[in-house]
């Protein structure tokens, strides 16, 4: 009999690189201080940008139950708000606020993202089970708890963008959000490993988000609430599995069907190194201004210049733009710019506005602010060209450099310095003169939405690492309501 059009229907084991995902987050241990603590500074980071998100219309629209009115019993708390939602809606809110403004933690390599976009599972997850727990008379997750799954969901994340560029095929990074939540809600329920590697099969097989939303000329909204849909999804899949749902062991490398074949261009993923704390230890902050990272640099190059050139903008003939291949990809525009999102992705808006006011916060990237003439008149001024060098260093293991340079020709033929700044505030290099400007971003976030004695027993609760670890995560989010 000819077998020529039948298939092979023999099931196969895993694909390796599931079941890597699974050792990792059942059998490491946490045992750096230093990505313990860093995860202590990006919680705080993390609900400071949640909080400020709260102030913007846009932002709180699609907070809340999907039904107006439910309540869920032992239901998950969304800080700021008095939502109680189910852990799958609550993973979505906590997500897409904790992303909204673009201020949160970044990571840079061949895929470029936002690890702490995986707090919106690990929160709205953690707090659920401990409320259940609590009223099953058990013993609920406390704090430490949270601050380990942040560790292995920012490496899972960080540590499959070191060498595999998902951007170059089209998709979205929240795809690595999407893996890193299933992987480390999976854990927080309790699932074994088999179940661990049935679960993160389903958020690779889903479909995948293509970046249509970041770039132009359809960039929108949508970009500040993909990262709170894709670790609500990670959520949604967790519990599935936990109720039986059987798995895809070979969805990345069966032929023909499975996402090398179909969405990676048929190359397998590759691995600069084993998981552990490295990217916890290596995230970059974006504590200054909310800037997409890679104009992180150029934003505060532009503000050294401020009170060299705020008077002589009329006389400006050109600003020369220097940085790295990455950002050019992603963020150089010309044209017009139709919305906040699409503003906070533009490096020469990002470059004009601190050239023209000497800050850059949230509000800058509004109508209000935009149709000032000045703004487009310096963007057209702009010339963008790429320093080998900073490319280079942006990429070396050992540096993770995001270099920008600026500077500024007159028509009288004199010029500004070349100002030149290769690693940001928010950058681990940093860290000793980063920290107190973060703390401070995230006790002003607290006296945006609380009053100012609560705020103040927030903030020292999250500064006392000791007292904070110790607290039940149920607890610690009342704290927001």
């Amino acid at each position: 009999m000819s077998t020529s059009n039948v298939e092979d229907n023999i099931r196969p084991a895993p694909d390796q690189e599931l079941i890597d995902i699974a050792d990792y987050v059942s059998d490491y241990q946490v045992t750096s201080d230093e990505a313990l603590d860093t995860a202590r500074n990006c919680l705080m980071d993390s609900l400071a940008c949640a909080l400020m998100a709260l102030q913007h219309p846009e932002a709180t629209k699609n907070l809340g139950p999907v039904v107006p009115g439910t309540m869920v019993p032992n239901g998950a708390r969304v800080p700021g708000t008095p939502f109680q939602l189910d852990p799958v809606k609550a993973a979505w809110d906590i997500g897409a606020l904790v992303r909204w403004l673009d201020f949160n933690d970044t990571w840079l390599a061949a895929e470029w993202g936002h690890p702490s976009d995986n707090l919106g599972a690990i929160l709205g997850l953690g707090d659920y089970l401990s409320r259940k727990a609590v009223a099953e008379g058990k013993t609920p997750l406390n704090m430490n708890d949270i601050l380990h799954y942040m560790v292995k969901a920012h490496e899972i994340q960080g540590v499959l963008a070191l060498d595999n560029s998902f951007n170059r095929v089209g998709l979205d990074h929240v795809l690595l959000v999407k893996v890193a939540s299933a992987a480390v809600a999976a854990q927080m329920l309790g699932l074994d490993k088999d179940q661990i590697i049935d679960t993160l099969s389903h958020a690779w097989v889903d479909g995948q988000s293509l970046r249509t939303y970041r770039h132009s000329p359809n960039t929108g909204s949508r970009k500040s609430w993909a990262a709170g849909d894709a670790s609500s999804r990670a959520v949604r899949l967790a519990l599935m599995v936990e109720k039986g749902e059987m798995g895809l062991p070979s969805v990345l490398s069966a032929p023909a069907w499975g996402f090398y074949d179909v969405l990676f261009k048929g190359n397998k993923l590759s691995f600069q190194r084993p998981y552990g704390s490295y990217v916890m230890e290596q995230i970059l902050f974006k504590i200054s201004f909310p800037a997409e990272f890679h104009a992180q640099t150029a934003v505060e190059c532009a503000l050294l210049l401020h009170p060299e050139m705020k008077a002589r903008i009329a006389d400006i003939s050109k600003i020369q733009l220097t940085t790295q291949e990455s950002a050019i990809r992603i963020i150089s525009k010309e044209g017009p710019l139709y919305n906040p999102a699409d503003r906070d992705h533009c490096l020469q808006y990002m470059v004009a506005v601190a050239l023209l006011h000497g800050e850059l916060t949230a509000e800058h990237y509004e109508d209000s602010i935009a149709h000032d003439p000045r703004i487009d008149q310096l963007r057209e001024l702009m010339q963008v060209e790429e320093d080998e060098r900073y490319t280079k260093e942006y990429h070396d293991p050992e540096k993770r450099s995001i270099a920008n340079a600026i500077q500024i020709f007159f028509k009288d033929g004199s010029t500004t310095q070349k100002i030149e700044i290769e690693y940001p505030i928010g950058h681990r290099r940093r860290r000793s003169e980063g920290i107190p400007v973060l703390e401070k971003k995230y006790h002003q976030a607290l006296l945006s939405r609380f009053p100012k004695r609560k705020a103040q027993q927030i903030y020292d609760l999250c500064v006392d690492a000791d007292k904070l670890t110790q607290t039940p995560v149920n607890e610690f989010m009342d704290l927001f309501m």
